[in-house]
């Protein structure tokens, strides 16, 4: 199974409800949970299903004034990308889990792609690219 997600920290206003997200909605697996007393800090860690060494690390904004972070990226969105080898298997499956798209599945010249929100209003990428594609030939090396 082809699966892997951009290296990316992702704010969250709520731990405990950015993991149920991730795990239940979409499946990713709980990495690491570790709680730093001394600093006062969590750092949680979720990996898509099948990936291989590909995380995403949730973490608070250690300021107010960072809160706005959230969802402010990329003109308003954080856009991330989730890359899978059955495409249609994981839409219907989000689709059965209450996941919001934003963007119905579409072919491309790259692949097939439709893009979905996470529950802070992120923008996530659900894509399954072509053979041919420059990024999956690499891999295939």
């Amino acid at each position: 199974m082809i699966q892997s997600i951009v290296h990316i920290a992702l704010v969250v206003n709520d731990y405990d409800e950015a993991i149920e997200f991730y795990t239940k909605k979409l499946h990713f697996r709980l990495v690491e949970d570790i709680y730093q007393p001394e600093q006062d800090k969590r750092w949680v860690v979720v990996a898509p299903p099948g990936s291989a060494g590909t995380t995403l690390l949730l973490a608070r904004a250690s300021k107010p004034e960072q809160e706005p972070f959230v969802g402010n990226q990329a003109g308003g969105r954080v856009f991330l990308f989730l890359n899978t080898d059955d495409f249609w298997r994981d839409y219907r499956e989000m689709v059965a889990n209450g996941i919001e798209f934003v963007r119905e599945p579409k072919e491309d010249s790259y692949g097939t792609v439709a893009v979905f929100k996470d529950l802070y209003g992120n923008l996530w990428d659900l894509l399954q690219l072509n053979d041919d594609h420059p990024i999956m030939l690499r891999m295939k090396e």
